[in-house]
């Protein structure tokens, strides 16, 4: 596919193999490069294969935290 490729929300969702409503509230938090076209989300192919690389280098870990036990 060519990196200048723009895609929708189904599209994302598809290559990333997650629900489209994920992909909507990534989006909408901001979670992956994204911009607006006439009110629907659209993505960049480059864009998106770059922050997968960057996923893949330095795994976010949020939801799963480690606590330091400490002396009482």
């Amino acid at each position: 596919m060519p990196n200048d490729e723009i895609l929708t929300i189904v599209e994302l969702a598809q290559l990333l193999k997650v629900a489209e409503k994920t992909v909507y509230t990534m989006a909408q938090n901001g979670e992956v490069p994204c911009f607006k076209v006439r009110g629907q989300w659209r993505f960049r192919r480059h864009d998106i294969d770059s922050w997968i690389a960057a996923q893949v280098e330095s795994p976010q870990t949020k939801g799963s935290s480690i606590k330091k036990q400490g002396s009482r």
